[in-house]
C-alpha cells in the first residue's frame, strides 16, 4: 500500500474512534473555559501577561493533546491491531509516518480553532485589560497555539510507540507537564526553560522572561517531538508486532 492510502487509513481510524474524537473536543473545551476562567482574576500585579491570561488555558489543553496522541499509537497494540496494519502496510517506515501525519493534522486544525476561540473569549473576558495586545501579538498566539499543541500531540505519540501503552505515557508526562516541569523550573536556573512544555509555551507570553524566545521555543518543542517520534520508529522497526 501506498502512503496516501496508508495515510487515508489511518484517518478513517481517527475519525471512528469515539475517545480520539473527544480528546479533540476537549482540547478545544478545556483550553477555552481556563484561559475565560483566568481572565475573571482581576488581581494581577503589574507583572500582568495579557497574552498569557488569553491562552493560559493551553496548559490544561495540551493534557487532551497529549491524551489524544498517545490514544492513537496505543490503540495499535491493544488486541494485535498492529499486526493487521502491517499486514495492508508491510512498511513500517510508511505505516508509522502515516501515522503521525493522521494525529498531526486534526491536532493542528484543532489547536487552531482553538487559538482563535481561546483569543476571542480572552480578550472579551479581560476587557479593557487587554487593550495592549496587539493584532501582531494576538497571531502569534493563535499560531503558536496550534503549533504548540500540534507538537505535544506528536511528543506523545512517539513516546506511546516507544512504550506500547497510553497508560504508560500518560503516566510519564501527566506529572510531568502538572508538577514535575514547574518544581525543576524552580530548582535549575534556565535549564528548564528548555524543556518541552515550558520552551514551546514561551510563543504564549507577550514578553518572555529569559529562556528562548517564541519561535525559538517551539523550534526546542519540535526537536523534543522529532526525538520522541524518531525513538518510535526506531520501536516499531526493531520490535515485533
Amino acid at each position: 500500500m501506498t502512503f496516501v492510502p496508508a495515510l487515508r487509513a489511518e484517518w478513517i481510524k481517527i475519525r471512528t474512534l469515539r475517545s480520539l474524537v473527544g480528546g479533540l473536543a476537549a482540547v478545544l473545551v478545556a483550553t477555552t473555559a481556563f484561559s475565560a476562567l483566568a481572565g475573571l482574576d482581576d488581581s494581577a500585579g503589574a507583572d500582568f501577561d495579557p497574552l498569557f491570561s488569553v491562552f493560559f488555558g493551553v496548559s490544561f489543553g495540551q493534557i487532551a493533546a497529549i491524551t489524544f496522541g498517545a490514544q492513537a499509537v496505543s490503540a495499535e497494540f491493544q488486541g494485535g491491531a498492529l499486526r493487521v496494519s502491517l499486514a495492508a502496510v508491510p512498511d513500517r517506515g510508511r505505516w508509522f509516518l502515516a501515522k503521525a501525519v493522521a494525529v498531526a493534522v486534526p491536532a493542528l486544525v484543532t489547536g487552531l480553532l482553538t487559538g482563535v476561540v481561546s483569543a476571542v473569549v480572552g480578550t472579551s473576558v479581560l476587557g479593557t485589560r487587554a487593550s495592549g495586545l496587539s493584532r501582531a501579538e494576538e497571531l502569534r498566539g493563535v499560531v503558536g497555539c496550534a503549533l504548540y499543541l500540534a507538537l505535544m500531540a506528536l511528543f506523545a505519540a512517539g513516546l506511546a510507540a516507544v512504550l506500547r501503552s497510553g497508560v504508560a505515557t500518560l503516566s510519564i508526562l501527566v506529572p510531568f507537564l502538572l508538577i514535575v516541569s514547574f518544581v525543576v523550573g524552580g530548582a535549575s536556573g534556565g535549564v528548564a526553560d528548555f524543556l518541552p512544555d515550558r520552551a514551546g509555551q514561551a510563543v504564549l507570553h507577550a514578553t518572555p522572561d529569559g529562556g528562548p524566545g517564541p519561535w525559538t521555543g517551539l523550534a526546542v518543542t519540535a526537536l523534543w517531538a522529532g526525538g520522541a517520534l524518531l525513538a518510535g520508529a526506531w520501536s516499531v522497526r526493531r520490535r515485533d508486532a
